[in-house]
């Protein structure tokens, strides 16, 4: 089975673009509760977490909570710079690794593996196997997800953001279904995280959209850029009463077996 043609390396790319690693941090934080649900996971083996498509450290920087030691792995060395940066970015138990997960050399064995919304832009055979190869006996991978409550503008924005994404070849897809029609992945459990408020202005929430796949400002015509800005302040003053947007935010995690 071939991969969605949306979900291709020149979309993931897209990641190392200045304009979404400055995006990036308007995005919302994971809640505390994904962090208790991945606590419970790493039972047996040891207390060394991989996380995998790291970013700036979304999930990298808070596990440090509950790991002796975290390998972030990421292609953009822009992004690891960014997470460098972030408070506790500097911790020496936190190791930041400039690589594809395809082939980048790993100091296994991990208790968990993670991926943060970012498993989807990886070669998934050839991860997933990885993963399998270097978590310790009984050890998880765990897909986790930042999941907003649908609110009262979600369609008209929708409508807005298929108008002006440059990844033209999208179509809605389920991660998880995708793993297990190619016999991947195994679910072994599922939970979601109690919604917590995320409080930003509306033009932050508009720059968060900048740090999407197909709303890279550096892939974007400035007037294209400059209309979608508008169209979403508009839209949004149509619901909102001010400047500032609440948003209700859980996280997902999704645990099992790599079984290729």
């Amino acid at each position: 089975m071939e991969k969605p043609k949306h979900l291709g390396p020149e979309y993931g790319a897209q990641f190392g673009d200045a304009s979404i690693v400055a995006a990036y941090r308007h995005r919302p934080p994971y809640p505390d509760q994904v962090f208790e649900i991945l606590a419970e996971l790493m039972v047996d083996g040891p207390r060394t977490v991989l996380d995998a498509g790291c970013g700036s450290g979304d999930l990298a920087i808070p596990l440090l909570r509950i790991a002796e030691r975290v390998d972030a792995v990421d292609p953009s060395e822009a992004m690891l710079a960014a997470g460098r940066a972030r408070a506790g970015g500097d911790d020496p138990r936190l190791r930041w690794i400039a690589g594809y997960m395809e082939d980048t050399p790993l100091a296994g064995p991990y208790g968990l593996v993670t991926t943060g919304e970012s498993l989807h832009w990886m070669d998934w055979p050839v991860v997933l196997r990885r993963f399998r190869d270097v978590l310790s006996p009984g050890g998880w991978l765990a897909i986790v997800n930042r999941v907003g409550q649908r609110n009262a503008w979600a369609d008209d924005l929708q409508r807005l953001i298929d108008r002006y994404s440059t990844n033209r070849d999208y179509r809605p897809y389920d991660l998880l279904q995708e793993l297990e029609q190619r016999e991947l992945f195994r679910i072994a459990g599922e939970r979601r995280t109690a919604p917590v408020p995320f409080t930003q202005s509306v033009g932050d929430y508009i720059e968060s959209i900048h740090s999407r796949n197909g709303f890279s400002r550096d892939r974007m015509t400035a007037v294209a850029a400059a209309e979608f800005d508008q169209a979403a302040r508009d839209l949004l003053a149509t619901y909102l009463s001010g400047d500032v947007v609440t948003l209700q935010v859980s996280g997902s995690v999704t645990w099992g077996e790599p079984i290729v």
